[in-house]
């Protein structure tokens, strides 16, 4: 067979039927394939997010759940001024257009405020330091009480009347009160006013002791 005649439909049809066939195939088997990954990713499926921030866990995952997307909780804070267990945050945004099934990752107002641990001041600290370090874990300070001991030195820290201890644990933004130390020329004076008080409280009972007795004349 000369090439002429190996090029000619007429002279060698099986050939050429054979490779159209073959082509045929490949191509179905090409638009089965991107039909099925179609199908199989949910490529024309698509559903809006909902809006869920501010709603209680039980009515988000289900507002979620109806436009069949799947609530996950990914993180918890604590923010006093929201209720507990409403959405604070989530991703995607509300709005999104994404697949059905896809998570929906949310982020859940715990209902109590998280541990915080007393750092090393207690005796370790001066009250500068103390007041810097404890406003900044987000603690409150109230008043300070006043004992003997060096100027500006703390000496103990306490939580509704308890004494704490380095290491305690109590909760976020919980009013605490520093002991700290007065310096030692406050307590002389306090003592030596109490001696000049007590002085003159007996100088006044002697005075009272004082008979007048010049009616008996």
């Amino acid at each position: 067979m000369t090439i002429k005649e190996f090029f000619s439909i007429k002279k060698n049809f099986f050939f050429w039927g054979n490779l159209l066939a073959m082509a045929i195939v490949a191509v179905g088997l090409v638009w089965g394939v991107f039909k099925w990954l179609d199908h199989y990713t949910d490529h024309d499926v698509a559903v809006t997010v909902p809006e869920v921030i501010g709603l209680q866990w039980d009515e988000a995952e289900a507002l979620l759940r109806k436009h069949t997307l799947t609530p996950v909780v990914s993180d918890s804070t604590y923010n006093p001024s929201k209720p507990g267990g409403i959405i604070l945050d989530m991703t995607p945004a509300q709005g999104s257009v994404v697949k059905e099934g896809r998570s929906v990752y949310l982020t859940v107002n715990t209902n109590r405020p998280p541990m915080r641990v007393i750092p090393d001041l207690i005796d370790n600290s001066s009250l500068r330091e103390a007041e810097a370090k404890l406003k900044a874990m987000g603690f409150v300070l109230a008043e300070n009480d006043t004992i003997e001991g060096e100027q500006d030195w703390i000496y103990g820290i306490k939580y509704k009347g308890a004494s704490l201890k380095n290491g305690d644990e109590v909760p976020l933004g919980a009013t605490l009160v520093l002991e700290v130390g007065g310096g030692e020329y406050m307590f002389m004076e306090e003592m030596m006013g109490d001696s000049l008080s007590g002085g003159s409280r007996n100088f006044q009972s002697e005075e009272a002791t004082v008979v007048d007795d010049s009616w008996f004349e």
